[in-house]
């Protein structure tokens, strides 16, 4: 029977869920709330997880040791690295990876982490795919976008970095916790996906207001798990 973690970024995102599910158990762990019991008749445990990759791994490793989630789903937000993405749209991730991973000195490439043997976590195909299709359905006001998406503990804004981060890396957009997530759940053999949506353009020629854009993603977001789950 599957179990499914959902991991928010956005502290509005994750009350916006857990308005709409039936919670049976809330459990305090390493400064985070698990809440427990079903959303639209699936079985989910929802956290917002912190800020940065450690937070972000040790919460995937809650959800594997503590609650034994079949699958994880990490939503939030993320500045674009391509053009043709516009604020608002969605990346659901094939792939990712940590960009500030940097052990080149001893022969490995930018952003592979050593003895693990890939240069990056690759996004349940199934997932990634239903994903996609579900988003198009439900938030037909935004475009939907598949590729990478890379994470590094650094707020990405100078247009020099994020254009090496796309020479190094051919990334579609840049955050903080999803390659850490996806590494913790490759490691415990859990298929996830990662979904993003983008708050600021490649470069830099849109602006929103941020409390404006981030109820807009919250409500995309939500929207999109809501119905995501269910077909899953």
């Amino acid at each position: 029977m599957k179990k499914i973690g959902i991991i928010g970024a956005m502290e509005l995102e994750v009350e916006t869920l857990k308005s709409k599910m039936n919670v049976v158990k809330t459990t305090k762990k390493a400064n985070m709330e698990f809440f427990e019991g079903t959303l639209n008749g699936v079985e989910v445990v929802i956290v917002r997880s912190g800020i940065g990759k450690v937070n972000a791994g040790i919460c995937t490793q809650i959800l594997a040791d503590l609650f034994d989630v079949t699958h994880i789903i990490n939503t939030g937000i993320a500045g674009s690295l391509d053009a043709q993405i516009d604020i608002g749209d969605v990346v659901v991730s094939t792939d990712v990876l940590q960009h500030d991973m940097d052990v080149r000195v001893f022969g490995y490439p930018l952003g592979e982490i050593p003895q693990l043997g890939t240069l990056s976590f690759p996004a349940d195909e199934r997932m990634a795919s239903l994903a996609r299709s579900v988003c198009e359905k439900v938030n037909t006001e935004v475009k939907v976008f598949s590729g990478r998406i890379v994470s590094g503990d650094q707020f990405i804004c100078d247009k020099e970095v994020k254009d090496k981060l796309v020479e190094n890396f051919h990334p579609l957009c840049t955050e903080m916790e999803g390659a850490a997530i996806g590494q913790a759940a490759y490691l415990n053999e859990i298929p996830f996906v990662i979904l993003r949506a983008i708050s600021d353009k490649a470069d830099n020629s849109a602006e929103m207001d941020y409390p404006t854009f981030e109820k807009k993603a919250a409500e995309h977001c939500a929207k999109l798990v809501e119905e995501f789950i269910v077909e899953l």
